[in-house]
């Protein structure tokens, strides 16, 4: 990856909560935060994963456990995160399920279980946090590009992300001006649980990139130096905006072809 453009100590005095943060994206995103000077607590379901990825941050950050089904139990890390490190600035909403299956091959508790991590999950964070925020605090949710994109064998992620673009939106007008929040749609990020999921093969994987503007996966680094970029002031008049880092792969079939360089 190229050098940041961001500048050491740009979250100095900070402090960001990350769902989900214990692996993949979401990890990347926390570490990221914690290297600009942010103090950072990330949460998982598993405490050794949490304990492993509060170390592997290091600059003193820490590891909660909670699953973000149980509003009470996300409510409680968050009093925690407040009493221990101080109001919030920035809350990454990040916890996600997801498999293939087609829609009559999914039990109707399998459809409910994704919905209820991504979608009710999200709600839980934002709803939890909301009088813990800081002023002028950053809320980012991660969605994807079945949000606005149908893919065959996601019916679930599709309407749980769905839902997530949607109450992103929904929450930046009710919150604004005190509270911006934002979303985050990855495309196809190399080395990731998501990526290994939706791609489990290399055909399917061949598939996926055939759709990429850029002919390139994209790398953690990339998602996280975009949830610098929202949580920082120089996406102070930005709410309520759905980020594309996806290197064109929502923008349809990418195949190369001979387009000729003559004018019609």
């Amino acid at each position: 990856m190229t050098q940041s453009p961001f500048k050491d100590g740009l979250l100095d005095g900070k402090v960001a909560f990350v769902a989900g943060g214990t692996s993949g994206i979401n990890l990347g995103i926390a570490k990221r935060y914690a290297e600009l000077g942010a103090k950072v607590a990330v949460l998982g379901r598993n405490p050794e994963k949490a304990a492993n990825a509060a170390a592997e941050i290091g600059h003193g950050a820490i590891g909660l456990t909670a699953d973000v089904r149980d509003y009470g139990a996300i409510r409680a890390a968050m009093e925690d995160v407040r009493s221990r490190l101080g109001p919030m600035d920035i809350v990454v909403s990040g916890a996600a399920g997801n498999f293939l299956a087609p829609a009559l091959g999914m039990s109707a508790n399998a459809f409910k279980t994704v919905v209820d991590i991504d979608l009710n999950g999200t709600f839980n964070v934002f709803r939890g946090c909301h009088d813990l925020l800081a002023p002028n605090a950053s809320l980012i949710a991660i969605t994807a590009g079945q949000a606005v994109n149908a893919m065959q064998l996601q019916a679930h992620a599709c309407a749980a992300k769905a839902g997530i673009n949607q109450l992103i939106r929904v929450l930046a007008l009710e919150w604004g001006p005190d509270v911006r929040v934002n979303g985050i749609s990855p495309g196809p990020i190399e080395g990731t649980e998501g990526m290994a999921r939706l791609a489990p093969d290399a055909s399917t994987k061949q598939k996926h990139f055939e759709r990429i503007a850029m002919k390139r996966w994209g790398i953690i680094e990339e998602i996280a130096e975009g949830a610098v970029f929202l949580s920082s002031d120089a996406a102070k008049y930005i709410t309520g905006t759905i980020l594309d880092i996806d290197g064109g792969s929502q923008l349809g079939d990418a195949t190369r072809r001979d387009l000729g360089s003559g004018l019609a």
